[in-house]
C-alpha cells in the first residue's frame, strides 16, 4: 500500500484534534508585528493571543509565507518517514506566495518523491474541509487514483461565504480583490464575501444587517447543494455565537453529514479582522 501524507499550511485553520487524528502536517505562516516581533501562526501565536494583541498594537500586522527551504525540509522529513506520495494543499495563490514556495521546493525533489502541490483557491476552513477529507481517506488506505478523483471534485464543489465587520483589514493588507467595488456603499449594509474560482475575494452579495446576511447565505447554500449530503465548517474571529447560528441554520435546511467549528488563526485574522465569520461547505460524496 502506497504511503500517502497530506500537508497544508496554517491558514487552513484546522482544529488541532483533526490535525492529530488524521496525521496532517501543517506548515506555519508568519505574523509580523514589528521588525523584532515575528510569530509562527498557530505555533508561537494562538488565535486568542493574536486577537488580544491586535487590540493593543497600533500598527497593522503583516504576514509572510514559509520559505521554499522550509517546505523542502518538511518534504524530506516525510520522505525519510516512508512517505511515497505527498499532497500539499495550500492557501489561494491570489492571497499568498505559499503555493509558490511549495512549488519551488517540489522542483528540487522531483527525482526523489511524488509531491503534488495544489492551489486550493480557498482560505481558512474552506482549505481545511478539503484537507481533512483527503487525510481521512489517506488514513483509510484509499489509493492515489481515488484520492486524485476526490480532490478534483472537492476543489470544484467547495464554497465559502464570509461576513466581516469591516473591510479595512482586507483593504490595508491589499487582499480586497474585487470587493473594493462595495467600499463606498456599506453604511448599514453587511457585505457577503466569497472567493472566486480563481481564488480572489469578491463581493457575493450584501444585506441590511447580519440576520438578513445569514438568511441570504443559507438560501444560497440550499440552492447550491439541495438535498445532497454535505460537510460544513464554520470559522470565526471572536464571533462564536454567529458561527453557531450559521451552523444550526444550515443543519435545519440541508442534509449535513459532518460539522466542524474552528477559530480563524492569526494570518487570516490579520487580513479579515475580529468579528469575521465564514461558512464552508462541500459535497460529502462524488456525483
Amino acid at each position: 500500500m502506497t504511503k500517502i501524507r497530506i500537508v497544508t499550511d496554517s491558514t487552513a485553520d484546522i482544529p488541532r484534534e483533526l490535525v492529530d487524528q488524521w496525521g496532517i502536517e501543517v506548515i506555519p505562516l508568519n505574523v509580523v508585528f514589528s521588525e523584532n516581533e515575528t510569530y509562527e501562526d498557530g505555533v508561537t501565536l494562538s488565535p486568542s493571543a493574536f486577537y488580544e494583541k491586535l487590540e493593543t498594537e497600533q500598527a497593522m500586522p503583516t504576514t509572510s509565507q514559509p520559505t521554499p527551504h522550509q517546505f523542502e525540509q518538511l518534504y524530506r522529513s516525510l520522505h525519510s518517514d516512508g512517505a511515497e506520495v505527498i499532497y500539499s494543499i495550500h492557501l489561494s495563490s491570489k492571497l499568498s506566495g505559499t503555493f509558490q514556495s511549495a512549488s519551488i521546493a517540489k522542483q528540487s525533489l522531483e527525482d526523489e518523491l511524488d509531491i503534488r502541490v495544489i492551489d486550493s483557491k480557498q482560505a481558512s476552513y474552506a482549505i481545511g474541509i478539503i484537507v481533512a477529507e483527503m487525510a481521512k481517506m489517506a488514513n483509510e488506505g484509499q489509493p492515489v487514483d481515488i484520492l486524485d478523483k476526490r480532490l478534483e471534485y472537492l476543489l470544484q464543489e467547495t464554497t465559502v461565504y464570509f461576513l466581516v465587520d469591516t473591510l479595512q483589514y482586507l483593504q490595508k493588507n491589499g487582499r480586497i480583490g474585487k470587493a473594493s467595488a462595495i467600499l463606498g456603499s456599506l453604511l448599514k449594509v453587511k457585505p457577503i464575501l466569497s472567493l472566486s474560482k480563481e481564488g480572489e475575494v469578491y463581493p457575493f452579495d450584501k444585506a441590511r444587517g447580519p440576520k438578513k446576511a445569514v438568511s441570504r447565505i443559507i438560501e444560497t447554500i440550499k440552492e447550491q447543494y439541495g438535498d445532497e449530503p454535505i460537510h460544513i465548517g464554520a470559522s470565526h474571529a471572536l464571533n462564536e455565537e454567529l458561527a453557531n447560528e450559521l451552523i444550526e441554520r444550515v443543519k435545519q435546511e440541508c442534509q449535513v453529514e459532518s460539522v466542524v467549528i474552528t477559530s480563524i488563526g492569526a494570518v487570516i485574522g490579520a487580513h479579515v479582522g475580529p468579528g469575521t465569520v465564514s461558512i464552508s461547505c462541500t459535497k460529502a460524496t462524488n456525483k
